[in-house]
């Protein structure tokens, strides 16, 4: 395309944005695509827990319009930045995102999860201009039946482990403030983005596999699987961003007006997810793995868990150009670059997105 804009970025190219969560590995890789289309972009989080960490790597300055680190939950604070942002668009990103985290602290899941998708989307709601918000979720609200076919937007929310309670409780809010709340404030457009299982360079985070897998390598340690046979909807880091903001611009459009409260699930294209040990398996491929232990997990995970794609590829055009051996392959990728030279790390990141925006724009 002539001036190098995919055409949902288009709506968003240029506009002030509030991203929660910008200290995450999530929240880098979408503050760098919305730096890519000329966004001003604050930022609203705590600090890394972990050393190494993508926000400390690619930190420079002018990269934010401002950097708050902060709780979510410090509601006064939180508006306060945002309204300094002045964001049409604001992405909800901060969240206490780990299962087994959640059995040892479950009130922190819910405080931040819950309550705090609440005090996040109450300042939204209460600033002038503000008029697009996207909360990020994930597959795990879903009630698991542990069937084989995928999930969809209208199956029932639920939740064993208090992490998955805990975003099923941040749906309902999500829901109650796009149905009610919003209405009482500035109207904004709310949806809900419930995405799968997320991978790529600079996620150093516990318990998750493919960080495991690279401390592992970097090491020379065993690695641990507590679930091999698990299914899950592996996706690119980059492919959960072009979703996410793809929801933004639709809820820019005139086509949102009309539409009410909007869930999305955001997924990999491929026809058939892998299992954990698979996905180990093509890591393998790409670098010298570890050698694998299997132990019994010491809580309960959802042994299949699939996502229904086809609302967010029928009527947003969501579809990712990279499948689940390609998603794998340039996670390798990065993760070799980072181990040879840190700073080789961020001219791949960069390259990745562009190339990535790129297979968009051939499509």
């Amino acid at each position: 395309m002539k001036d190098g804009l995919v055409n949902f970025e288009r709506p968003l190219q240029g506009q002030n944005v509030f991203v929660t969560g910008h200290t995450g590995f999530t929240g880098g890789w979408l503050v760098e695509w919305l730096r890519a289309i000329d966004c001003s972009v604050a930022g609203y989080a705590l600090a890394p827990e972990t050393d190494p960490n993508l926000f400390t790597l690619l930190d420079r300055p002018q990269r934010f319009s401002r950097s708050d680190i902060a709780d979510i939950n410090e509601h006064e604070k939180l508006r306060a930045a945002m309204k300094a942002a002045q964001p049409a668009i604001v992405f909800h990103l901060a969240a206490q995102p780990l299962v087994r985290r959640s059995y040892r602290n479950p009130l922190e899941a819910f405080a931040t999860n819950a309550l705090g998708t609440a005090s996040v989307l109450e300042a939204a709601r209460s600033i002038d201009g503000v008029k697009a918000f996207v909360c990020v979720t994930t597959d795990k609200v879903y009630e698991n039946q542990e069937w084989p076919h995928p999930y969809r937007e209208t199956d029932r929310l639920g939740g064993k482990d208090p992490y998955s309670a805990s975003k099923a409780c941040a749906e309902l809010v999500t829901r109650c403030y796009q149905e009610t709340m919003a209405g009482l404030g500035n109207g904004l457009k709310i949806a809900s983005a419930r995405g799968g299982n997320i991978i790529g360079g600079g996620d150093w985070s516990e318990d998750r596999i493919v960080p495991d897998y690279y401390r592992a390598v970097a090491g020379g340690e065993d690695l641990v699987l507590r679930n091999p046979n698990a299914i899950r909807p592996w996706q690119h880091v980059l492919s959960a961003c072009h979703g996410y903001l793809a929801i933004a611009s639709y809820l820019l459009s005139g086509e949102a007006e009309e539409a009410g409260s909007e869930s999305w699930n955001i997924g990999p294209s491929d026809a058939t997810p892998v299992s954990v040990q698979e996905l180990v398996s093509i890591l393998s491929e790409f670098s010298n793995g570890p050698k694998v232990l299997v132990e019994n997990a010491d809580f309960h995970e959802a042994s299949i868990l699939k996502l229904d794609i086809s609302k967010a590829a029928g009527r947003l055009g969501f579809q990712s150009p990279w499948s689940t051996r390609e998603t794998v392959r340039r996670t390798s990728e990065w993760y070799a670059d980072y181990y040879d030279e840190p700073a080789k790390a961020i001219t791949a990141l960069a390259q990745q997105l562009q190339e990535y925006r790129q297979a968009l724009r051939d499509a």
